[in-house]
């Protein structure tokens, strides 16, 4: 009986670990003596150009990915809040700019750049723009609706005077644009908690926290947490709206830690449903802004490792399994679309980390075969070894502090 033919992977071996927290491929021949009967095929013995293309195709394969997955994004369309700001915190860039709780951010320019004013179409949008201008330190020209009006204004916003090392919610409560306008209304009240034992109720509107009026629900957040002095909670007199009547009657907050300081809050849910949009985009136009946008995280990523190197920018920015697993998780509550942007993310870090130079990378394998096109010799033996040795340190170093963060994040 004729044996039966082999084909092209039958000879391929596949190993799951009891931890699957990584993994790796390696051909035959790769750094080690082929067998006799497959050294024709072997990985050394490929030409140049084809091990590095061989190697560039994982890194490469996580970035395309990401431009499809953020090209599905834009074409089917995600349900996002307007960029109608609530009132920024008290001391913020927004505040010394004029800006207030309402005013819709119509379009965006980075000066330094010398960019085109490029128009926003939702709260996401605006972000992004937030965080590419705080972490490269150039200032911003808003075009700015002002609640009411139906003519722009410019309003220059001075990012680059702030010293920002971590992209964190402190970063945007500096700024003064955390959060998207929202009616000052309660809702959800745990049972026993401060909100609770002081007498408010779901749908109550608060109108205003001793003489300060309440514009929408971040100002109400922000009120409630400066109710404490001296690490106590400070009992003020609320006035709100139910069923209708105008109530006025004074609460005295719960307290927790934030941080090394006390803050207030009432164990609810505070403010509503911000104003949405429907943000989607044509075939050609879909696909585009995929490509930009996986091009622009993976430049802002390279630039902030950098700057994490030599010390301008916090390690904690560094994040590790825990956290992606806990994002993933909420991210996939969120919905599919929600999902799919966080999945991206991932591809495009994941791309750009094994493009490296690091030696047990990607790109540290690229960079060994730019030293051999550059000299018509492949790196020695000696040096391979000391410099996997090194790659390896410097890589559980960024494990090490990456599992740090997690901890100290989700456990802290």
């Amino acid at each position: 009986m004729e044996a039966e033919k082999q084909h092209t992977g039958q000879d391929t071996e596949f190993v799951i670990a009891a931890f699957p927290l990584g993994g790796y491929v390696k051909m035959v021949g790769q750094g080690e003596a082929a067998p006799a009967h497959l050294k024709a095929v072997s990985f050394d013995a490929q030409p140049l150009r084809k091990r590095a293309a061989i190697v560039a195709a994982g890194p490469v394969a996580n970035l395309m990915l990401a431009v499809l997955l953020y090209a599905v994004i834009n074409w089917v369309g995600t349900d996002q809040a307007k960029a109608v700001i609530a009132q920024p915190p008290a001391a913020s860039l927004a505040i010394e700019a004029g800006l207030k709780g309402g005013d819709e951010i119509v379009a965006v320019q980075a000066q330094a750049l010398g960019d085109e004013s490029e128009p926003i179409r939702s709260m996401e949008d605006l972000r992004w723009h937030l965080t590419r201008a705080a972490l490269d330190n150039y200032d911003l020209t808003l075009q700015v609706l002002p609640a009411g009006r139906s003519s722009a204004q410019s309003v220059m916003l001075p990012i680059s005077k702030l010293d920002i090392r971590e992209a964190d919610a402190q970063m945007y409560r500096q700024i003064g644009l955390a959060a998207p306008w929202t009616r000052p209304v309660v809702n959800d009240l745990v049972p026993g908690g401060a909100g609770d034992l002081a007498g408010l109720k779901a749908g109550d509107v608060v109108l205003a926290i001793d003489s300060m009026a309440v514009t929408d629900g971040a100002h109400l957040r922000e009120l409630i947490r400066q109710s404490v002095q001296d690490g106590l909670a400070v009992e003020k007199s609320w006035r709100i709206e139910r069923a209708g009547q105008s109530l006025t009657f004074p609460i005295k907050v719960g307290t927790r830690q934030d941080g090394d300081k006390t803050v207030g809050r009432i164990e609810a849910m505070v403010g509503s449903q911000p104003q949405m949009t429907k943000v989607s985009y044509g075939a050609f136009e879909g696909l585009w802004l995929g490509v930009e946008k996986t091009w622009d995280i993976s430049m802002l990523t390279l630039r902030m490792m950098g700057k994490m190197l030599i010390g301008e920018a916090s390690l904690k920015n560094l994040s590790g399994p825990l956290t992606i697993a806990d994002v993933a998780g909420k991210s996939a509550s969120l919905g599919l679309m929600q999902y799919l942007v966080f999945i991206a993310l991932i591809s495009v870090s994941l791309g750009v980390l094994n493009l490296l130079p690091l030696p047990v990378l990607d790109g540290g394998h690229l960079m060994y075969y730019l030293w051999e096109a550059v000299t018509g010799k492949p790196v020695t033996e000696a040096w391979l070894e000391r410099l996997q040795r090194g790659g390896v340190a410097i890589l559980m170093a960024m494990m090490a502090v990456a599992l740090f963060n997690d901890v100290h994040r989700l456990f802290g």
